[in-house]
């Protein structure tokens, strides 16, 4: 990756201090992290100021927020090659509430009916992770 702020810039955001220390905190991360994760590496940092940036880096196609259903939003780094942003299907096990990206898996293509366009598309596997079916 070029630079957090060139990267930024590229994405039409504007590269504030903050920003670029919240994107420098999340952009390595594999896996999904919520506003308390970002928080907890970021303690001298406001929590409205790092929500304020995972929110505009949503808004940009920096992040995709994923509704796992554990009632905690939570974010992962967008690494989509599609216009769309919709590239990969997320795991949420049941028994330790993590969420993890399934980079190998695509979301199949839905043909809608004519007259419907499609803004948006989650797909969640909920289960049992490798780490929770051990005995």
């Amino acid at each position: 990756m070029e630079t957090a702020e060139g990267h930024l810039r590229e994405h039409g955001v504007k590269p504030t201090a903050v920003r670029i220390l919240v994107w420098k905190e999340i952009w390595q991360r594999e896996s999904t992290f919520s506003l308390t994760d970002v928080e907890e590496c970021m303690p001298d940092m406001d929590r409205s100021s790092i929500f304020r940036a995972l929110r505009l880096f949503v808004d940009n196609h920096l992040l995709h927020e994923i509704d796992d259903g554990t009632g905690h939003q939570k974010y992962c780094v967008c690494r989509c090659c599609d216009e769309h942003h919709i590239s990969h299907v997320h795991f949420t096990c049941l028994k330790c509430g993590k969420t993890c990206c399934l980079h190998d898996y695509t979301i199949p293509i839905v043909n809608l009916p004519e007259g419907y366009t499609m803004s948006d598309a989650e797909y969640v596997i909920k289960g049992l992770c490798p780490k929770c079916r051990q005995p």
